[in-house]
């Protein structure tokens, strides 16, 4: 089992930034690729970015790309998305996930651990 905790959420205004941390426990954290998604209101959860077990590999949808950047610090456990330039359509619940395999991926269903999510809001 691995249990995930986020970290960061909160209230900016459009253009400002947020940092999103995800503490991991339980199993062996650094085997496991990690992700971020993303929840709004009435709309389905959808992918934000993903990071390979190394930090090597990372993958963004198209519409955070340039502007959010996931990073991990596998001796902290913790896996990190920088937001940067927010804009109010990026206001959603945003959940932390680790896979059980090193790979990352942007699909959902090919997460196995989930966080409970942390309320980001961007005001215009």
């Amino acid at each position: 089992q691995v249990q995930l905790l986020e970290s960061g959420g909160g209230l900016v205004q459009a253009g400002g930034s947020l940092r999103l941390s995800c503490a991991a426990s339980g199993r062996t954290f650094d085997r496991n690729a990690m992700g971020w998604f993303r929840q709004a209101p009435g709309k389905e959860r959808e992918f934000v970015a993903a990071i390979g077990w190394s930090g090597r590999s990372t993958y963004y949808a198209d519409s955070v790309k340039g502007r959010f950047t996931i990073s991990r610090d596998n001796a902290k456990n913790t896996v990190y998305l920088q937001m940067n330039s927010l804009k109010p359509e990026d206001t959603a619940v945003y959940y932390c996930a680790a896979r059980t395999v090193t790979r990352p991926s942007g699909l959902t269903y090919e997460y196995h651990y989930w966080g409970q999510g942390t309320q980001v809001t961007v005001s215009s």
